[in-house]
């Protein structure tokens, strides 16, 4: 799955071949198909692998340090944190299932819709309700934070997203608090 998700970085989904594969990840191509279907299969694995360990950080984010849930903005930016220094440490997994997801596969567009979902629903659970702002603010906020990720993966600047949680963090309070207002 490290193999893929590094050959993806460098040369695509489209170009990486089976046989990339097995020699970047010294493995026989039996071993391969022992285990997988096909690139796409391995491609879903790593991804959903990816997908499990950042919600599984985002979790204890966003439960804080003593594991109290705090405030709702603490909840949010250690869930930021969270996604922020897995990108910034998996940037070729992070290019793998934040840029490449989109257009490898039907199948991986599909993974990656749901686990944008995923985020939208947690971020629907922490954010407080506020009857002035439109139903679609959750959406509205993860792809926001989605798009702003993506590009810094796109400008191979992975490795620096934690720099990105200042303003992301006002990006999503701000509508509750009001701009200038997040810590």
């Amino acid at each position: 799955m490290d193999a893929l998700a590094e050959l993806t970085a460098e040369q695509g989904y489209e170009a990486t071949k089976i046989s990339d594969i097995v020699k970047r990840a010294g493995v026989a191509r039996k071993t391969l198909y022992d285990n997988f279907e096909g690139k796409e299969e391995v491609f879903l694995a790593a991804f959903d692998s990816a997908r499990d360990e950042v919600l599984r950080r985002v979790e204890e984010g966003s439960a804080g340090e003593n594991g109290d849930r705090g405030e709702w903005q603490e909840q949010i930016e250690g869930g930021l944190a969270a996604v922020l220094g897995y990108i910034a440490e998996e940037p070729t997994l992070a290019r793998m299932c934040m840029v490449e997801a989109l257009s490898a596969t039907p199948a991986t567009t599909k993974r990656y819709e749901d686990a944008m979902e995923t985020f939208v629903e947690l971020t629907k659970r922490t954010l407080p309700k506020d009857t002035r702002l439109p139903d679609t603010i959750a959406e509205t906020l993860v792809g926001g934070v989605a798009w702003i990720i993506y590009q810094q993966i796109r400008r191979d600047e992975a490795e620096h997203a934690e720099d990105l949680l200042p303003e992301l963090t006002e990006f999503i309070t701000a509508p509750y608090l009001g701009a200038g207002t997040a810590k």
